[in-house]
Parts: C-alpha cells; sequence; structure tokens
C-alpha cells in the first residue's frame, strides 16, 4: 500500500490549513493510500545552525519532531507539506522544520512524490507555493499538480469550506498524487531508480 507523510505547519488545530488538509485525505483513504498527518506549526522546532552533525550522527543535533518525522518521511511514498501564508512566506516553524528534515536525512528521495498546500485570506499563496516546491525539486521528488496551484483561501477559522474550487483542487490533487505514487511503485519494479550520476560539486569562487 502506497503511504504519504502530511505535514501540516499551521499552529491552530482545526484551522482552514487542516480543512484543506482533511479533503485530501478523504481521497487518499478512497485511492487506498495510507496517510498520516502530522501537525507541527504549535510545536518549538528551531532552525538549522549548519553544524553538520548530522552527517556523523545520522539524524538532527537537536532530537525534537524532526528526527520523529525522518523515519515516516523515509517509509513514505510520497509528502505533502502544507502551510497558512504569512508576509507570502510559509510559516517560519515549517520552513525551519523542513530545512532540517531535508538537510539531516540521509536516505534517496528520489522518485517520492511531493506536494505544497498553501492557504491564505488573499495574497502571497504562489509565493508561498513556490518556497515550498523548492525542497522537492533539489531532491529529486516529481511534484504533483493539480487543476489549479494548489491553494484554498479562508482567514476566519472555517472560511475554507466556503472556497468549492479550492476544496476541488485539493481532492484533484490527492488523486493525481495517488496515481503518480503507484506508477512510480510500478515503474520502479520494472525498470528500477534512474541511473545516478557522482554530483559535481561546484562554487562560484574558486
Amino acid at each position: 500500500m502506497a503511504k504519504v507523510l502530511i505535514i501540516n505547519g499551521s499552529p491552530r488545530v482545526g484551522g482552514n490549513t487542516s480543512i484543506a488538509l482533511n479533503e485530501m485525505v478523504k481521497i487518499f483513504e478512497a485511492e487506498g493510500v495510507e496517510a498520516e498527518v502530522v501537525q507541527i506549526g504549535n510545536k518549538d522546532i528551531r532552525g538549522c545552525i549548519a553544524c553538520g552533525s548530522c552527517h556523523e550522527k545520522g539524524k538532527c543535533v537537536f532530537d525534537d519532531v524532526v528526527n520523529e518525522l525522518a523515519p515516516k518521511f523515509e517509509e513514505a511514498n510520497g509528502l505533502v507539506v502544507a502551510s497558512p501564508v504569512y508576509y507570502a512566506s510559509a510559516n517560519a516553524t515549517l520552513i525551519a522544520c523542513l530545512d532540517r528534515l531535508f538537510y539531516s536525512t540521509g536516505f534517496d528521495k528520489t522518485m517520492k512524490v511531493g506536494a505544497s498546500v498553501v492557504v491564505a485570506r488573499r495574497g502571497g499563496l504562489s509565493a508561498t507555493f513556490d518556497e515550498l516546491n523548492k525542497y522537492f525539486t533539489i531532491s529529486g521528488m516529481p511534484v504533483a499538480s493539480s487543476q489549479y496551484w494548489n491553494s484554498v483561501h479562508g482567514r476566519e477559522k472555517g472560511q475554507a469550506e466556503q472556497d468549492a474550487e479550492g476544496l476541488q483542487t485539493m481532492r484533484v490533487l490527492a488523486r493525481n498524487m495517488s496515481f503518480l505514487m503507484k506508477s512510480i511503485a510500478l515503474g520502479k519494479e520494472k525498470y528500477g531508480l534512474p541511473e545516478k550520476e557522482e554530483h559535481q560539486w561546484t562554487h562560484f569562487i574558486r
């Protein structure tokens, strides 16, 4: 069975970001995909300090929810990251989590399917959507798409329920992501993963 890890970056339990993700979870369940939602926006997560200890220890030096998420991410076929929009950017707690989660985990993320979901009263959605997608595209992860950019509108708690197009976008996204995860699993069985080249590390200053 395909598995998807969903990270909710909102600090508000049961808020508009949760409404958007719940719409996806219903589709994942209907598609036979196991979905686990972890809400981290209300947790105390500090940012990466570039100490490099994770390369020696195999996990982040700060032993918090990031290290709890790591094995779940490794096991999953896909990852959804969702955030409310603050100043045309994602929640700082989510960014701290993702910086450390992606940097401290050495497992191959190639062909795990990624999707980002953003929720706002009005603006800043596209900038936040682009910001979150960068974690996937630097990691060899295909990005799932929908019928529109993966965004839902709402300010006060529960208002997202009124965004019919946004919720439909979430359902389409979950169906497309389910298809991609299942298709990639079949492709890996038949063809394996793409050939890897040794990484060429270059710098602007020599």
